[in-house]
């Protein structure tokens, strides 16, 4: 005992860089987000990895040189950029950071930041980046230096190892359950990365690596109960339960859903509501599309990967069937959409055929009315047509959610050359979005929404239409906050009692207002709305049109009035 004493004491002039080294460690891997930014602020918690990396060294003892000049130091600035995702990705996005699915958007996002915020602001960001990355490493080259030269000493490589021993002790003591909770810990990173690693998988192929995915629902209602009526599912962007739940965003938006409730009630519509569990949160909308499209529950990439290469039946094969049009509105898709094979639509319009040539409202450019506008024009001047089934993911409520363009109260101006008056344009370019707070302008841009689905509704007052506005997932946490649920609203309007009636007894409830608790996940609005939408005589759109997406051979389905047009 004398002897570890004494050699205590020799060691006392590095016990305060040694302990200083491991403070900077732990901390560089505990630190938790600072909602709603990527800021980041010290934690009060233990890392697991870092008693693990101090023990293999105290196990090393003399060999522990090398490693801790050269591997450590470079090991040590991934875990710290894995644990920065981690926790910045819940602070932001509400979900896991999916490093290899999401790094293929990156260059996306970076183009629409650079159109939402000043040059000076990203110019700073990618210093402040670059500095970190280097400070990391050096710090971590000076703290593992520290503590390689402590176990080469045997009375600090003992108590080294004892601390450290004990850490892990006491992290799986609580994992088990009888150790108490404090002190807490932080989440281990290395598991974080081996999740990315299971969805790198996902590109070997289904059969390789493809997770087993539930049976699909029924998908050959007969649609009778429809009577030919335009179908259109609004998968509304980032419309979450939070602008229902925080009580000033539904304050704000007040004014805008009473005008949405009006033009059902003018039109002779009634709306019916409910809530559903996305499949995913702050982003990945696609994810929410399939799952809708396809009655499975698709909540990650990998799943995702596999379903598109089943080769199943969807929403739009069914609608297709029964003799309708199916068309893929897609205002926001710029570049080559292989998904489009996997579902099959008769047409697809994306960012070149809509041919905007306004203003360029933000990154997404096309407001959504111009691009209802445009579809009306594009589809609804054929004589004599097929209904629609129409699929259109809102792009004006992505974020940065703005600038978004002025709502046109005159439908048929929306095509002609300026169709916008220059002091509104210039007046919605300078609402830029403050990206320290979201709110304002994601508000901003859901009132624009509403607006659009009730003008919409207006324009097509005579029309036999339904439609299926639902929110693909929950805004962003740097709006919706960190805790909120993954619930979305899904609204049914339509002017068909019978229909209507079905889905309140299945859940739903009249009104734009959706109560708790949710239908379900949202797959499970599939087989909802398709029974909902069935004949219970038989019969669908087979009597009234010779095939697929064919010319009506009897009366009985109404073609849009040319005066409905813009």
């Amino acid at each position: 005992m004398s002897h570890l004493t004494n050699a205590l004491t020799r060691d006392w002039r590095l016990w305060p860089f040694v302990a200083g080294a491991v403070f900077l460690l732990n901390a560089s891997v505990t630190f938790d987000n600072v909602w709603p930014t990527p800021k980041i602020r010290w934690g009060y918690a233990l890392s697991i990895e870092l008693a693990i990396v101090v023990l293999i060294l105290v196990a090393a003892g003399g060999r522990a040189g090398l490693v801790t000049r050269r591997a450590l130091p470079a090991l040590w600035v991934t875990l710290i950029a894995g644990h920065y995702l981690d926790v910045t990705g819940h602070g932001l996005y509400g979900r896991d950071f999916n490093l290899y699915w999401d790094a293929q958007h990156l260059g996306n996002v970076g183009a629409m930041l650079a159109r939402a915020a000043p040059w000076w602001l990203i110019a700073l960001s990618l210093l402040v980046g670059v500095l970190a990355i280097t400070a990391s490493y050096v710090a971590a080259r000076l703290t593992f230096a520290i503590v390689g030269e402590a176990v080469q000493r045997r009375a600090s490589r003992l108590v080294l190892g004892v601390l450290s021993a004990a850490v892990i002790v006491l992290f799986a003591g609580q994992m088990l359950g009888p150790f108490p909770t404090p002190p807490a810990f932080a989440d281990p990173v290395t598991p974080a990365y081996a999740r990315q690693a299971r969805y790198v998988l996902a590109t070997l192929g289904p059969r390789v690596a493809g997770p087993s995915l539930p049976a699909s629902p029924a998908l050959d209602a007969d649609l009778g109960g429809l009577e030919g009526a335009d179908v259109f599912l609004v998968f509304v962007e980032s419309y979450g339960a939070v602008t229902f739940d925080t009580p000033s965003m539904a304050a704000a938006l007040a004014d805008s859903r009473a005008g949405l409730e009006r033009a059902v009630s003018e039109t002779g519509r009634q709306m019916v509501s409910a809530y559903a569990d996305s499949p995913t949160f702050g982003a990945s909308s696609w994810l929410a599309h399939l799952t809708l499209l396809s009655g499975v529950e698709v909540r990650d990439q990998y799943a995702y990967t596999s379903l598109m290469s089943s080769g199943r039946e969807t929403l739009v094969t069914s609608f297709a069937r029964r003799g309708y049009r199916t068309v893929a509105l897609m205002p926001g898709m710029r570049q080559a959409w292989p998904e489009g094979a996997f579902y099959g639509f008769d047409a697809i319009y994306g960012y070149d055929s809509l041919a905007y040539d306004g203003p360029r409202f933000g990154w997404w450019t096309i407001p959504d009315q111009y691009a209802l506008a445009k579809l009306d024009a594009l589809e609804g001047t054929r004589h004599p047509r097929a209904p629609l089934f129409v699929v259109f993911p809102t792009s004006t409520t992505h974020a940065p959610f703005g600038p978004v363009a002025p709502y046109h109260t005159d439908w048929s101006r929306l095509l002609a050359d300026e169709a916008y008056e220059e002091e509104r344009v210039e007046r919605a370019l300078s609402n830029r979005p403050d990206l320290t707070n979201l709110r304002p302008s994601y508000v901003h841009a859901m009132a624009y929404e509403y607006a659009t689905l009730a003008g919409y509704l207006r324009e097509h007052a005579g029309d036999a239409l339904v439609m299926i506005a639902i929110g693909d997932h929950q805004p962003a946490a740097a709006v919706s906050g960190a805790e909120a649920s993954w619930l979305v609203p899904v609204h049914v309007i339509a002017s068909r009692d019978e229909l209507l009636t079905d889905l309140e007894a299945r859940g739903f409830r009249p009104g734009l207002q959706p109560q708790r608790p949710p239908i379900g996940g949202m797959h499970a609005l599939v087989p909802i709305l398709l029974q909902a939408f069935d004949d219970p005589g038989g019969g669908g759109l087979d009597a009234q049109y010779d095939s697929p997406g064919g010319r009506p051979v009897t009366a009985g389905i109404a073609a849009a009035p040319a005066t409905d047009l813009p």
